[in-house]
């Protein structure tokens, strides 16, 4: 408790005794000086005294990682529309280069005394990205929810689209086509959703006796242009068919096939993940995992409402089956004789 007063006083630059007046409600503080020092509290990640926490906001943090993705907006769209329908109001967080980082959105929002958080997607489903704002927020139990596989040992109630079955369902799909050697393209190599996936794969490859050599698997960043490159190096590998770990790599796919002087699918194959919106307008409409998001989101609002009404907080994780959406960036796999290996 010293040590707590010692280093409140100094962030505020009063005495440890008027800090101690505050803490025990005791007079002779001013409205003022009693603001800035619970404020301290909260920045220094102390928790507040019962008696003084007072009531959050009703205000709940929605983290998106970036809105290119249109599979981001579609879940914050239906998260936000959740919150509204039960009295609460989003903070939309969204990361660009060079502004605000996830760990001072996560200062911002407990200052605001926000009744809890919901990440769609972030540094938690990465390896190698910081994790202490996250650890900040366990330590205040400020009830939170995420969005895609986690890092392990976060502790916090987690809802994800099945990669495993996401990954085992487009496999079959191509093999059934005839495809016997096929590319993956995935996030980064630190990305949990993307290890999943690419475990699963190894899985069933080995069951239908196919192989996934090194210069089959590109790991790269999440983004149409990263698609693009990445499918070029599988083309060179002699690929007939691409897998990829979101639709905007699938779009980057398409676009390093067409430039190949090849088609899709005639002689390439594509798969997406997400089923974001307007795959199917696209030439050729893509062939993609969908992601349940609908029924993704109601679970999402009823485990933060819960832990908000003071229910205990849980650390499972509940997967929502995903769905294979044929369209027409897939068919069967070209002949021996009209294979083509871009170099």
């Amino acid at each position: 408790m010293s040590k707590r007063l010692a280093e409140v006083a100094r962030k505020v630059g009063v005495s440890e005794a008027t800090v101690s007046r505050v803490l025990n409600e005791k007079p002779g503080v001013s409205e003022a000086t009693r603001q800035t020092v619970l404020t301290a509290l909260d920045v220094l990640g102390y928790e507040r005294p019962t008696k003084l926490r007072g009531e959050r906001a009703r205000l709940v943090g929605l983290f998106l990682p970036e809105l290119n993705n249109p599979i981001f907006p579609a879940f914050g769209e239906v998260v936000g529309g959740a919150l509204a329908q039960n009295g609460y109001t989003p903070v939309l967080c969204t990361q660009s280069a060079g502004g605000i980082s996830e760990a001072e959105y996560v200062e911002l929002l407990i200052q605001q005394q926000v009744s809890g958080v919901v990440f769609v997607g972030g540094q938690y489903t990465q390896q190698n990205a910081p994790h202490e704002h996250f650890a900040r927020l366990s330590d205040l139990n400020l009830p939170t929810v995420l969005v895609n596989a986690p890092i392990a040992g976060l502790g916090f109630a987690t809802v994800s689209t099945d990669d495993a079955v996401a990954a085992e369902q487009a496999i079959a799909h191509l093999h059934q086509l005839g495809h016997t050697r096929i590319g993956l393209l995935l996030g980064p190599a630190d990305h949990i959703p993307s290890l999943r996936k690419l475990a699963a794969a190894r899985r069933v490859a080995d069951f239908l006796s196919l192989a996934f050599d090194d210069d089959q698997i590109v790991q790269s960043r999440y983004s149409l242009e990263a698609g693009q490159a990445g499918a070029s190096r599988l083309l060179a590998a002699g690929v007939t068919a691409i897998l990829c770990a979101s639709d905007p790599l699938a779009l980057g796919a398409i676009r390093a096939v067409r430039r190949a002087g090849l088609r899709v699918p005639q002689d390439i194959s594509v798969i997406g993940f997400d089923d974001s919106a307007l795959m199917n307008a696209i030439d050729p409409p893509l062939t993609t995992v969908r992601q349940p998001i609908e029924p993704m989101g109601r679970m999402v609002i009823e485990l933060l409402v819960a832990q908000i009404s003071g229910a205990d907080m849980v650390s499972d994780e509940f997967l929502f089956e995903p769905e294979l959406v044929v369209r027409a960036s897939t068919g069967p796999a070209p002949s021996p004789a009209s294979t083509r290996k871009v170099t």
